[in-house]
């Protein structure tokens, strides 16, 4: 598929899911109709319950990891989440940069931002802001963000060269991420990477460990290291919609791996720019 074709799958998708709670989403990814396979995005997600500035309403149990618990994020802080859903994680940032800081969310679904905006308002914050945007063009200045965070995103991007370049210009200088993501460890069958679904479901859109790190090299951010990671176990009744059961076995035996990850880096003091030929 074309990346505008991907991306229109991944948005048609999320904006089912919008409309839906967490619980919905935890039957299946479109709730009871079903409405798109039985991915189910609770295979990665983690509890945030435990965070101040949670609330419930903001979490529809689709990331697969906490960014904000490794994003060494301080009071006062400009925070841009990518990909910021229903303001999940920007809530958690709020309760983090406090009343003289700001967070900014970004996410290229309307359903999301509109969803967001409501929760914010409900919840009386004016120092949490929502914007309509593509993570490839970020509606954002460069330089503005001390740390940038996302969960669970920016594996569904189709150019992610495009999205990290974007990531190192709106970064301020000593700026840093904090993203968790879904990454490979070995080559997935060929049914997977062709299924649409699948790639909605944040399985298909993932690349491997290696070339991820490295792209976040080549596009001038330093420092990189993974804070965690685990593999992610995806049940057999959810790969036997897309393997028979003799390619599943010789799938199991070959060691690839789905890993969700968390990573850091750092955008260098003094840069003369990336390496990403963006000119940013």
């Amino acid at each position: 598929m074309k990346n505008e074709e991907l991306k229109n799958i991944v948005k048609e998708k999320y904006s089912e899911i919008a409309l839906q709670s967490k619980r919905e989403n935890e039957t299946s990814c479109c709730g009871s109709g079903g409405c798109c396979s039985d991915v189910d995005y609770t295979i990665f997600s983690e509890s945030y319950t435990h965070l101040q500035g949670y609330n419930p309403d903001a979490d529809l149990g689709l990331g697969c990891g906490i960014p904000t618990e490794f994003a060494q994020i301080r009071e006062g802080d400009t925070v841009i989440d990518l990909g910021s859903g229903a303001g999940n994680d920007c809530f958690v940032a709020r309760s983090l940069v406090g009343v003289s800081g700001k967070v900014i969310g970004i996410d290229f679904t309307e359903a999301m931002i509109e969803k967001a905006r409501a929760n914010a308002l409900k919840l009386g914050y004016n120092n949490v802001e929502f914007r309509l945007g593509d993570i490839e063009k970020m509606p954002v200045t460069a330089n503005k963000a001390d740390v940038i965070i996302s969960n669970c995103v920016l594996n569904l991007v189709p150019d992610k060269v495009k999205a990290f370049s974007e990531i190192f210009r709106v970064l301020k200088p000593g700026g840093h991420i904090s993203v968790s993501d879904v990454v490979l460890k070995g080559e997935l069958p060929e049914n997977l990477l062709q299924a649409a679904e699948m790639y909605a479901g944040c399985v298909s859109g993932a690349i491997q460990m290696s070339g991820y790190l490295e792209i976040m090299k080549n596009c001038g951010l330093e420092n990189i290291l993974v804070q965690k990671d685990k593999i992610i176990s995806i049940p057999d009744e959810i790969l036997l919609n897309y393997l028979n059961p003799d390619e599943l076995e010789s799938f199991k035996a070959t060691g690839t791996g789905i890993y969700s990850i968390t990573v850091y880096a750092e955008k260098p003091f003094n840069s003369p720019g990336c390496g990403c030929g963006c000119n940013c």
